[in-house]
Protein backbone atom coordinates (compact mmCIF):
# COMPACT_ATOMS: atom_id res chain seq x y z
CA UNK A 1 0.00 0.00 0.00
CA UNK A 2 1.00 3.63 -0.75
CA UNK A 3 -0.31 6.23 1.51
CA UNK A 4 0.13 10.01 0.80
CA UNK A 5 -0.52 12.16 3.29
CA UNK A 6 -1.54 16.59 2.68
CA UNK A 7 -1.71 17.99 5.98
CA UNK A 8 -3.17 21.50 4.73
CA UNK A 9 -3.18 22.92 7.58
CA UNK A 10 0.19 21.46 9.53
CA UNK A 11 -2.32 19.71 12.13
CA UNK A 12 -0.43 18.23 15.07
CA UNK A 13 -1.57 15.67 17.47
CA UNK A 14 0.27 13.55 20.22
CA UNK A 15 0.95 10.94 17.51
CA UNK A 16 2.22 10.43 14.12
CA UNK A 17 -0.48 10.45 11.89
CA UNK A 18 0.75 8.91 8.78
CA UNK A 19 1.54 6.03 11.33
CA UNK A 20 -1.27 5.87 12.43
CA UNK A 21 -3.60 5.91 9.21
CA UNK A 22 -1.28 3.14 7.83
CA UNK A 23 -1.76 0.99 10.53
CA UNK A 24 -5.30 1.73 10.43
CA UNK A 25 -5.70 1.23 6.66
CA UNK A 26 -3.56 -1.77 6.34
CA UNK A 27 -5.80 -3.58 9.12
CA UNK A 28 -9.05 -2.49 6.96
CA UNK A 29 -7.49 -4.06 3.81
CA UNK A 30 -6.57 -7.04 6.16
CA UNK A 31 -9.64 -7.79 7.27
CA UNK A 32 -11.41 -7.29 3.95
CA UNK A 33 -9.16 -9.90 1.85
CA UNK A 34 -8.16 -6.85 -0.09
CA UNK A 35 -5.54 -8.87 -2.54
CA UNK A 36 -4.74 -5.86 -3.98
CA UNK A 37 -1.86 -3.34 -3.73
CA UNK A 38 -3.27 0.21 -3.48
CA UNK A 39 -2.68 3.95 -3.45
CA UNK A 40 -4.73 6.11 -0.83
CA UNK A 41 -4.73 9.95 -0.24
CA UNK A 42 -5.37 11.28 2.92
CA UNK A 43 -5.95 15.15 3.58
CA UNK A 44 -5.87 16.77 6.91
CA UNK A 45 -7.91 19.61 6.88
CA UNK A 46 -10.33 22.52 8.99
CA UNK A 47 -13.59 22.93 9.21
CA UNK A 48 -13.14 25.73 6.13
CA UNK A 49 -11.93 23.14 4.22
CA UNK A 50 -13.86 20.49 4.46
CA UNK A 51 -16.88 22.81 4.72
CA UNK A 52 -15.74 23.62 1.11
CA UNK A 53 -15.60 19.92 0.00
CA UNK A 54 -18.65 18.70 1.48
CA UNK A 55 -20.49 21.51 -0.34
CA UNK A 56 -18.85 21.32 -3.55
CA UNK A 57 -19.33 17.35 -3.59
CA UNK A 58 -22.23 16.46 -1.74
CA UNK A 59 -24.07 19.53 -2.02
CA UNK A 60 -24.42 19.84 1.94
CA UNK A 61 -23.42 23.15 3.55
CA UNK A 62 -21.93 22.34 6.32
CA UNK A 63 -18.47 21.26 8.03
CA UNK A 64 -18.19 17.51 8.69
CA UNK A 65 -15.79 15.15 10.45
CA UNK A 66 -14.35 13.10 7.53
CA UNK A 67 -15.15 12.67 4.37
CA UNK A 68 -14.60 9.54 1.66
CA UNK A 69 -14.48 9.57 -2.03
CA UNK A 70 -14.07 5.61 -3.25
CA UNK A 71 -12.64 5.56 -6.68
CA UNK A 72 -14.18 2.25 -6.94
CA UNK A 73 -17.63 1.43 -8.33
CA UNK A 74 -18.97 -1.70 -6.17
CA UNK A 75 -21.34 -4.26 -6.99
CA UNK A 76 -21.70 -5.66 -3.28
CA UNK A 77 -19.40 -3.99 -0.14
CA UNK A 78 -16.15 -5.60 0.11
CA UNK A 79 -16.11 -7.86 -3.55
CA UNK A 80 -13.12 -6.64 -5.28
CA UNK A 81 -13.71 -8.70 -7.88
CA UNK A 82 -14.88 -5.80 -9.74
CA UNK A 83 -11.42 -4.33 -9.78
CA UNK A 84 -10.72 -6.67 -12.91
CA UNK A 85 -12.22 -6.53 -16.30
CA UNK A 86 -12.38 -3.19 -17.80
CA UNK A 87 -12.85 -1.36 -14.34
CA UNK A 88 -9.11 -2.26 -13.91
CA UNK A 89 -7.67 -0.13 -16.74
CA UNK A 90 -9.71 3.32 -15.43
CA UNK A 91 -8.44 2.68 -11.42
CA UNK A 92 -4.91 1.71 -11.99
CA UNK A 93 -2.07 3.67 -11.90
CA UNK A 94 -0.70 2.84 -14.99
CA UNK A 95 2.98 3.91 -13.93
CA UNK A 96 2.91 1.96 -10.18
CA UNK A 97 0.32 -0.80 -11.26
CA UNK A 98 -1.35 -0.26 -8.04
CA UNK A 99 -5.17 0.01 -6.94
CA UNK A 100 -6.25 3.95 -6.84
CA UNK A 101 -8.11 2.82 -4.12
CA UNK A 102 -9.58 6.85 -3.28
CA UNK A 103 -9.67 10.00 -1.07
CA UNK A 104 -10.03 10.13 2.74
CA UNK A 105 -10.68 13.97 4.59
CA UNK A 106 -10.47 14.40 7.96
CA UNK A 107 -11.55 17.81 9.55
CA UNK A 108 -8.73 17.99 12.23
CA UNK A 109 -10.78 20.35 14.65
CA UNK A 110 -13.64 17.50 14.94
CA UNK A 111 -10.85 14.76 15.98
CA UNK A 112 -10.35 16.90 18.82
CA UNK A 113 -13.89 18.20 19.61
CA UNK A 114 -15.11 14.43 19.05
CA UNK A 115 -12.04 12.88 21.40
CA UNK A 116 -13.34 15.23 23.81
CA UNK A 117 -16.82 14.65 23.36
CA UNK A 118 -16.44 10.87 23.70
CA UNK A 119 -13.76 10.42 26.60
CA UNK A 120 -11.34 8.78 24.38
CA UNK A 121 -7.77 10.03 23.06
CA UNK A 122 -7.53 12.22 19.93
CA UNK A 123 -5.18 9.15 18.18
CA UNK A 124 -8.68 7.11 18.70
CA UNK A 125 -10.99 9.28 17.04
CA UNK A 126 -8.53 9.82 14.23
CA UNK A 127 -8.09 5.85 13.79
CA UNK A 128 -11.99 5.77 13.78
CA UNK A 129 -12.35 8.23 11.04
CA UNK A 130 -9.79 6.50 9.47
CA UNK A 131 -11.35 2.82 9.58
CA UNK A 132 -14.79 4.11 8.58
CA UNK A 133 -13.39 6.22 5.65
CA UNK A 134 -11.62 3.16 4.99
CA UNK A 135 -14.98 0.96 5.25
CA UNK A 136 -16.50 3.74 2.55
CA UNK A 137 -13.77 3.05 0.19
CA UNK A 138 -14.13 -0.64 0.06
CA UNK A 139 -18.26 0.20 -0.78
CA UNK A 140 -19.57 0.01 2.53
CA UNK A 141 -22.17 2.52 3.00
CA UNK A 142 -24.42 3.57 6.75
CA UNK A 143 -27.61 4.89 5.13
CA UNK A 144 -29.84 2.10 5.86
CA UNK A 145 -29.72 0.44 9.91
CA UNK A 146 -28.62 -2.92 8.82
CA UNK A 147 -25.72 -1.43 7.05
CA UNK A 148 -24.85 1.06 9.47
CA UNK A 149 -24.62 -1.81 12.03
CA UNK A 150 -21.81 -4.05 9.58
CA UNK A 151 -20.11 -0.54 9.36
CA UNK A 152 -20.13 -0.20 12.96
CA UNK A 153 -18.79 -4.16 13.93
CA UNK A 154 -15.99 -4.05 11.52
CA UNK A 155 -14.99 -0.27 12.82
CA UNK A 156 -15.03 -1.54 16.47
CA UNK A 157 -13.07 -5.21 14.76
CA UNK A 158 -10.68 -2.91 13.06
CA UNK A 159 -9.79 -0.77 16.60
CA UNK A 160 -9.72 -3.46 18.68
CA UNK A 161 -7.14 -5.75 16.36
CA UNK A 162 -5.25 -3.13 17.00
CA UNK A 163 -5.53 -2.29 20.54
CA UNK A 164 -6.81 0.92 19.94
CA UNK A 165 -9.51 1.38 22.67
CA UNK A 166 -11.92 4.10 24.36
CA UNK A 167 -9.69 3.72 27.55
Amino acid sequence: MTFYVENETNAQFPFEIEETAVKVANEVLRTENCPYDVEINLIITDDDGIHQMNNEFRGIDSATDVLSFPNISYDEPGDFSVCEGEQKIDITDPESGRIIFGDIVINENRVREQADEYGHSQEREFAFLVAHSMLHLCGYDHMEEDEAKIMEEKQETVLNNLGITRD
